[in-house]
């Protein structure tokens, strides 16, 4: 009797704990080991080599199983098991360094894996950006390591985009690879791109100019845009802050054949609130309106050749200036204010022709109008740049060629005295590159362009670089290459147009150019236990000649622009590193050492605007019980030089150590919806901290009681003034003009923000 008790019992235990687990794990690639783990219990196995697993005896409860494997991705999901149940449950692996190894095109002007790529190519997703929402690209590049949005007024709040400490006009602006953004649009162009239609975001730093030609000298900035056949259906992001900013970007898709597939895309921004925190009586923030409109079209060819072709058009009004300004005082004497009307339209596109040989035709163009009022200096300007581009892509043993052959064409027109006659100029170029494999670890890049400048004659900007794979894990890559950049002076300082500086160009400038070296590290370290770390340093050297340089200090009535008679220096080492846990916390953390100087006749000299050293940080923790997303992102700024009026001049001839921090919460718990929400500037600096203004002598903001000296006044000192320096008086103690250059951050206080984001499949 006892051995049928005993039977019963097993037998009734067996039923008890006869739950199991089973499945398939896919992979990538070969995985060695797979690790199968029931969250806090002591159950767990391992997958055959075939990728096969089974647990046994599972008790009946909700539990969290985890899939780890080196050099992968884990992936853990909630899982309910039920009495007598036998679950099925299938898993797929993606690679760990996915991020590093994704397909990019910038470097080389071809699709390569991101490690692969013997030209280094920074990527970034629309998830690094939704870290930290704002309304524009210009904005959302705040938190990229080495890449500084630079505000140029304090009045207008227009900027542009520094790349290793180097001013906006090095920096050349592409979408979807073609030269859209560049001259006076360099400061515009980046505002109104919505956002929810960028896929991502590629980065080259270094001259780019052997297949890009002009403006690549210090870097290059390519906005991918979304493929309409991969787009949601619809999407809608849209957010508002505490300043009553607000944002609405919405997407939608349709498909009016079985051949051609569209993205329509809209982004509107509002901002309307007249902020004056720091009581000057003139406007902390300038306020704007501003629609976009885009449309994206991809057809379906034979053979899947490519033809995609998009359009976008975009009006903005923005003013800043003395808070009781209107519009009826745009461009009098009687109420300062500085109004911009932009109106924009451009095209790209691209169709490959129906040949064997890969023969792509691209092609893009735009217009830009731009109608400003900056007290009652008028500024009309009418931009018109047109670009086609034949390339050849072909593979013959261990070489990989591309070659091409492009043609620029740019119109300027404005109503300043630095531009006589409105401005034509052509820029056809040939360029080839070929990419020889000498082994399966190492291969050679070599590259050459040609350029005839139809003003300034012929420009050679040959490139070379060398990838050594080490292991897996280890990659080195050496580039060197040459860049040049064509004049246009809009671009080389706003400041040209606003407050009261006069413009002087002491000589015909000349084109500026480039020489660059940069050593480039990567090293993957998997743990084991499904925590991942990837680190990316760059040691570079830019070596400038002809550089376009501005002088604010010999004459504070006056920006003085000439080619520098000496060289420029851009150096320094970078470094970004990203770490990933099992637990979903991830790190991203990036820093760069910058030396950037001028140097003529033997004296070396630190130019205005450029830190010595910068840090970006996102630190993201997610926690799935909770359907939580926490993301903590900032950046942390060195002291800037900056440029004072006078010697009198009481503001600090440096920025402070200053940091923007922004917590953000996002819950996304609803299926197809995010709602986020979180606080910016956490620390809530602003640019006045340390100084008893910003913009000098808002209270005469014409210069009306300002007084010149004829070479016998005699200042408050009792000194006599040299001849066309500014006398001081009771009225202007400090000898200073109205001026907005003293700017170098955003002028926003603490403020919250609460979105909602919606997509559909």
């Amino acid at each position: 009797m006892k051995y049928l008790f005993l039977v019963l019992f097993l037998f009734s235990a067996k039923m008890v704990h006869s739950q199991t687990i089973s499945g398939k794990v896919n992979r990538d690639n070969d995985a060695q080991l797979i690790k199968i783990t029931l969250l806090n219990t002591a159950f767990k196995t391992e997958a055959d080599s075939l990728g096969y697993y089974k647990l046994e005896s599972i008790p009946q409860g909700e539990y969290k199983i985890q899939v780890t494997s080196m050099g992968f991705k884990p992936v853990t999901q909630r899982i309910l098991v039920a009495e007598n149940e036998k679950l099925n449950l299938d898993f797929e692996l993606k690679d760990n360094d996915n991020e590093l190894n994704e397909v990019v095109v910038s470097g080389t002007l071809k699709p390569v894996k991101r490690l692969e790529s013997a030209v280094p190519v920074e990527v970034y997703s629309t998830v690094f950006f939704k870290k930290n929402p704002t309304p524009s690209i210009y904005e959302a590049l705040q938190n990229i390591n080495g890449v500084r949005p630079q505000l140029n007024c304090g009045v207008c709040n227009t900027g542009d985009i520094h790349i290793n400490g180097l001013e906006g006009p090095y920096t050349l602006i592409l979408i979807d690879g073609m030269p859209i953004v560049s001259s006076l649009s360099t400061v515009y162009g980046l505002s109104g791109i919505p956002n929810s239609l960028v896929e991502r975001i590629e980065i080259v730093k270094g001259p780019a100019s052997s297949l890009y030609g002009s403006e690549a000298v210090g870097g290059l900035i390519n906005i991918i845009t979304k493929n309409p056949t991969n787009a949601p259906l619809f999407s809608a992001d849209v957010f508002t802050t505490s300043y009553l900013e607000t944002n609405v970007d919405l997407g939608m898709k349709f498909n009016p054949s079985k051949k051609a597939t569209t993205l329509l895309g809209v982004n509107y921004f509002n901002y309307n609130q007249i902020i004056d925190k720091d009581r000057d009586n003139f406007t902390d923030v300038t306020l704007s309106e501003r629609i976009s409109v885009f449309n994206k079209w991809s057809f379906l060819r034979d053979n899947n050749r490519l033809f995609t072709i998009a359009a976008r058009g975009m009006y903005e009004d923005r003013w800043g200036g003395d808070v009781r300004w209107e519009k009826k005082f745009r461009g009098g004497d009687e109420i300062y204010g500085e109004s911009i009307y932009t109106k924009r339209g451009e095209l790209i596109g691209s169709y490959q022709l129906p040949f064997e040989e890969k023969l792509m035709v691209s092609f893009s163009g735009n217009v830009h109008y731009q109608d400003s009022r900056y007290g009652t200096t008028s500024y009309i300007a009418n931009q018109k740049i047109g670009f086609l581009q034949l390339t050849w892509d072909k593979k013959m043993g261990r070489n990989d060629f591309l070659a091409g052959i492009a043609n620029r064409y740019s119109y300027y027109d404005d109503n300043t005295t630095a531009t006589k006659e409105a401005e034509s100029t052509w820029l056809p170029g040939i360029f080839v590159q070929d990419e020889i494999t000498i082994s399966p670890k190492s291969q050679v890049l070599l590259g050459m362009r040609y350029d005839y400048n139809s003003i300034h004659g012929s420009i050679y900007t040959p490139r070379v670089a060398y990838r050594w794979k080490k292991n897996p894990n280890t990659i080195f890559r050496l580039n060197a290459g040459t860049g040049f950049r064509v004049v246009n002076l809009f671009t080389e300082d706003h400041a040209a147009l606003t407050g009261s500086r006069d413009v002087v160009i002491k000589s015909d400038l000349k084109p500026e150019r480039s020489v660059n070296v940069n050593l480039n590290y990567i090293q993957k370290i998997n743990f084991g236990n499904g925590t991942f770390m990837g680190i990316e340093t760059t040691a570079f050297y830019t070596r400038f000649s002809n550089k376009i340089v501005s002088d604010y200090e010999s004459d504070p009535n006056k920006i003085i622009y000439d080619n520098i008679n000496g060289y420029a220096l851009s150096q320094g080492i970078s470094t970004n590193v990203d770490l990933n846990f099992p637990s979903g916390l991830k790190f991203i953390v990036g820093a760069t050492l910058l030396d950037n100087k001028n140097v003529e006749n033997g004296v070396s000299a630190t130019p205005f605007l450029t830190e010595k050293f910068t840090a970006t940080w996102s630190v993201s923790y997610k926690i799935d019980s909770l359907n939580l997303l926490l993301d903590y992102t900032g950046n942390v700024y060195s002291p800037m030089k900056l440029p004072l009026l006078s010697d009198l001049d009481p503001r600090s001839p440096k920025s402070p150590w200053y940091s923007i921090q922004n917590i953000q919460f996002t819950y996304f718990g609803w299926k197809n919806f995010e709602v986020y929400g979180g606080i910016k500037n956490l620390l809530n600096f602003t640019p006045k901290r340390n100084n008893p203004f910003l913009i000098s002598r808002t209270n005469d903001p014409f210069d009306k009681n300002v007084q010149t000296s004829d070479g016998t006044n005699v200042g408050l000192n009792g000194q006599v003034v040299p001849k066309g320096q500014i006398v001081t008086t009771s009225d202007n103690p400090y000898g200073l003009t109205f001026d907005t250059t003293y700017v170098y951050g955003q002028n926003q206080t603490i403020r919250g923000f609460f979105g909602l984001r919606y997509n559909l499949k």
